[in-house]
């Protein structure tokens, strides 16, 4: 493992960029500026960015055409999101044996045009069963792309600069996350929700275009005569065997489901604890973007002196301490600094285990590691999206969101005590 985690893969390969830029020792962690002037990393942002913006206009656009024009019931517009979530959870440990196989240049460049043509079919759908079942092969496919995109990036970039590239990622999401509900909204009202999708199949063709443009080299894999079983296997061996790796997977896990369990019934909180309006409750999911936002530009710094390990713990610790601290005062005051809170710490898990697992998992279980992430995580905000009405209905919100607290806190001191000391150092000295 040592010489996987020292070595830089030195396959930057761009025809139009013989210079790639600065390249740190494996101990020095790359700035965001550093990593943006690889050409192969820019690319990939921009494809990100562009992209992103048009998968949150689309879905935007689709709930409000299910809400508005369908009519649909509160039942129907979750299954939106549970259409779309539900396959990558399924799907994605299935996928991961193919991304590992296959070639990962075409897997990217097949799977966004797909995407592109399955999200252009919005345009002439109107059956609330069909925009179901085209949300649901989206997903499919997706859960071919998200895995390969990571495979990408630990091939393209230095591994001192996989934290930025990392949180450059998370930010181009986030960005798009607190701009894109106003836009959808705006663009619904003006030209209809049909923009959107015009919008979003643009953006995977264009993302494809990007992608043609990079060489996209990885050690030859020795995995091709495995059956298809058998390699699952291998990946979900590879988890259970590494401390490190099963204890940032559980981290990323209980995160995601704690914040969807939250934002869930924020809006109820909003009305019937803090006694105020939608536009407070818009407010304050924004503000759990530029948490993020300001967490992610924060986070490379931190990374210079604290072992990841330690910075996903203190990310469990700090998300429980702003959901308690919004259950506990139950003010308009206590809940932003509780969102901004929650923002800031949720990407010291995210971006860091991210990092981590790509500095740790063997190139040849890289998309069979990270598809297996993808499916727990997705997952997790499935069950969420049925657990927190029934829960809260039962026990009150502010202890659904006290409980959520108990098990960040519970997981994150678990994981201090329990990770193993050597690992620790070897994770400060990786940068």
């Amino acid at each position: 493992m040592p010489e996987l985690l020292d070595r830089f893969d030195g396959s930057i390969k761009d025809e139009k960029a013989p210079n790639v830029g600065p390249v740190a020792t494996p101990g020095t962690p790359l700035s965001f500026s550093e990593v943006l002037r690889l050409r192969p990393v820019r690319r990939l942002w921009i494809a990100q960015i562009v992209s992103v913006f048009g998968d949150f206009l689309a879905v935007f656009a689709i709930i409000a055409v299910v809400t508005f024009k369908l009519h649909g019931t509160a039942t129907q517009v979750a299954l939106v999101l549970v259409s779309f979530m539900a396959p990558m959870a399924i799907v994605s440990p299935l996928a991961g044996v193919f991304v590992d196989r296959w070639h990962l240049k075409r897997t990217m460049i097949a799977s966004d045009l797909m995407r592109g043509v399955l999200v252009l079919a919005l345009v002439f759908v109107h059956d609330l069963y069909a925009i179901y079942a085209i949300l649901f092969t989206m997903s499919v496919v997706s859960a071919f792309f998200v895995p390969a995109q990571s495979v990408a990036v630990r091939t393209l970039v230095p591994m001192a600069g996989l934290m930025a590239v990392n949180g450059l990622m998370s930010q181009a999401q986030q960005g798009s996350l607190i701009v894109a509900p106003s836009v959808a909204g705006e663009l619904v009202e003006l030209a209809g929700a049909n923009s959107c999708f015009l919008y979003d199949s643009f953006s995977f063709f264009f993302s494809a275009a990007l992608v043609m443009t990079l060489t996209i080299e990885r050690q030859a894999l020795r995995t091709e005569s495995r059956a298809v079983l058998d390699s699952m296997r291998q990946g979900f061996g590879f988890i259970f065997k590494h401390s490190t790796i099963s204890f940032v997977i559980v981290a990323m896990t209980a995160g995601m489901f704690a914040m969807r369990c939250f934002g869930a019934l924020l809006s109820i909180y909003v009305r019937d604890v803090l006694h105020s309006t939608s536009a407070v409750f818009g407010v304050l999911n924004t503000l759990i973007g530029v948490g993020m936002i300001i967490g992610t530009q924060l986070l490379t710094r931190f990374a210079r002196h604290i072992p990841k390990q330690n910075l996903v713990v203190y990310g469990l610790g700090g998300m429980g301490i702003a959901i308690l601290t919004t259950a506990t005062f139950g003010t308009m005051g206590s809940t932003a600094a509780g969102m901004l809170g929650l923002g800031f710490c949720a990407s010291a898990i995210f971006i860091t285990a991210t990092t981590l697992i790509q500095h740790e998992t063997p190139h040849e279980l890289l998309g069979r590691v990270m598809s297996s992430l993808m499916s727990l995580m997705a997952g997790s905000q499935v069950i969420s999206m049925f657990v927190a009405g029934p829960v809260a209905e039962k026990i009150g919100i502010p202890n659904l969101y006290y409980g959520s607290a108990a098990m960040l806190v519970g997981i994150g001191v678990v994981g201090h005590f329990k990770l193993p000391k050597g690992e620790k150092a070897e994770s400060a000295k990786m940068g």
